[in-house]
């Protein structure tokens, strides 16, 4: 049974960081895109960046310069490092894995990933 497991959420003030993780089991997805997504309170889920096969990363303009997304193969994890925190980061994240490596519908498509974790909540406060 494949599972991804963020942790690393928390309250923090605002110009802070946090460094979240995801921790794959069942399969690995070392090799395979993974993204990062959030959800605000009465907000849609947005793409914040994703790590494609070759290891590049994207990210969204809101987080661009900001965020970065790494991953430990050996590990079968990966991160995201948030730094210059701001409230409107404030939103829980939730990582994804997409399981067939195309990224059928493109990297900002939620409906692209076939694997998401339960989420983990960010909150920055000002």
């Amino acid at each position: 049974q494949v599972q991804l497991v963020e942790s690393g959420g928390g309250v923090v003030q605002a110009g802070g960081s946090l460094r979240l993780s995801c921790a794959a089991s069942g399969r690995t997805f070392s090799s395979y895109p993974m993204g990062w997504f959030r959800q605000a309170p009465g907000k849609e889920r947005e793409f914040v960046g994703a790590i494609r096969r070759s290891d590049s990363t994207y990210y969204a303009d809101s987080v661009k310069g900001r965020f970065i997304i790494s991953r430990d193969k050996a590990k079968n994890t990966v991160y995201l490092q948030m730094n210059s925190l701001k409230p409107e980061d404030t939103a829980v994240y939730y990582c994804a894995a997409d399981g067939g490596g195309i990224l059928r519908l493109g990297l900002r498509d939620p409906s692209s990933y076939d694997y998401w974790g339960q989420g983990t909540q960010v909150t920055v406060s000002s």
